[in-house]
């Protein structure tokens, strides 16, 4: 069985998860505000532009490029999803939508310390996580290495059921799993860490990608 996963968007280029999902054995399909539909297998959530801060209970304080039709849309697939128990992939944006549906909240902008090391400016920041024992990266890539970042925004108060399973030095929530959902939710973008963006200076994020695509073939 060939795993049809629901890459939802902001509408700009799918690409790389196309590409990702492809080369682990999957088949995606890209689409900008989907509707909720379980003929998917798995649903995958990409980055983009940050969630309107009333849905976690704050004032913006540094939220920008705001779609709130794609929140909607995402919190909605996510309602289908995970009451049908079907796998997610959450990056970077899907990761702090996933901490805004479990209840959770977001530390809006970085503090001028560790923007640095995570906001990109006109290529990908790089920087070593750690990740907890037991873990889903720390048994794919051991117990620190280092990753890519493009992120001005973080999880704040985790959701219910979320445990943050790695942290940068900074003590940002590089990833998370949840006590019961078939989910893996990461900050950082494996999809520009494997296939023709593969880098020497990372871990090879295509792991991840087959994890993801394991989870589904079991679900």
């Amino acid at each position: 069985m060939t795993p049809s996963i629901l890459i939802s968007t902001g509408g700009g280029s799918a690409e790389n998860y196309l590409a990702a999902i492809q080369a682990a054995g999957g088949r995606g399909e890209a689409r900008y505000l989907p509707a909720p539909s379980l003929r998917y297998d798995g649903l995958l959530l990409t980055g983009g532009g940050d969630i309107h801060p009333q849905l976690f209970g704050q004032e913006n304080r540094g939220s920008r490029n705001i779609d709130r039709a794609r929140d909607r849309a995402e919190l909605a697939l996510l309602d289908a999803f995970c009451a049908a128990g079907k796998p997610v992939l959450a990056i970077c944006r899907g990761h702090q939508v996933v901490n805004v549906w479990l209840g959770g909240d977001l530390v809006q902008d970085l503090s001028p310390a560790l923007s640095p090391f995570h906001a990109g400016v006109e290529s990908d920041r790089l920087h070593l996580i750690h990740a907890r024992k037991g873990s889903l990266l720390h048994r794919l890539y051991g117990p620190v290495f280092p990753v890519n970042s493009w992120h001005h925004q973080a999880l704040g108060r985790l959701g219910r059921g979320l445990s943050a399973t790695a942290r940068s030095e900074g003590g940002v929530a590089e990833a998370a799993e949840h006590e019961s959902l078939p989910l893996i939710s990461v900050q950082f973008h494996p999809e520009r860490m494997t296939g023709e963006r593969a880098r020497a200076d990372t871990v090879d994020g295509g792991l991840i990608f087959q994890a993801f695509l394991n989870l589904v073939r079991q679900a």
